[in-house]
């Protein structure tokens, strides 16, 4: 088994930064690749973005390209999830993920097998 533990998070305003990390334990040996996901209210989850692979591909929603950066420290087995410029419409509860294989769209939450609990971000107006 893997977990996933969020941390960071908080409020911030329009146009501010916030980072958010998400630390693996467990079995992360499996894991091939980190994805971020948020959920606002009301509406379905949708992702962020994510991270693979020994050079470090990485993947972004075009809703964040360029505000968002995720990187990763693998001696902490931690991925961080940089955000800037952040809007009012980025608030949401914000979850990593984990994946233990590359089959399927890297964009989908179907393709994860393991998720962390969850920080909420909220920016205001």
């Amino acid at each position: 088994q893997v977990q996933l533990v969020e941390s960071g998070g908080g409020l911030v305003q329009a146009g501010g930064s916030l980072e958010v990390s998400c630390a693996a334990s467990g079995n992360h040996f499996v894991i091939v690749s980190m994805g971020w996901f948020r959920q606002a209210p009301g509406k379905e989850r949708e992702f962020v973005g994510s991270i693979r692979g020994s050079i470090a591909v990485r993947y972004y929603a075009d809703s964040v390209k360029g505000r968002f950066t995720i990187s990763r420290d693998n001696a902490k087995n931690t991925v961080y999830l940089q955000m800037s410029s952040l809007k009012p419409e980025d608030t949401a509860v914000y979850y990593c993920a984990a994946r233990s294989s590359l089959s399927g769209r890297y964009d989908s939450s179907l393709s994860y097998d393991y998720w962390g609990q969850g920080t909420q971000v909220t920016v205001s107006s």
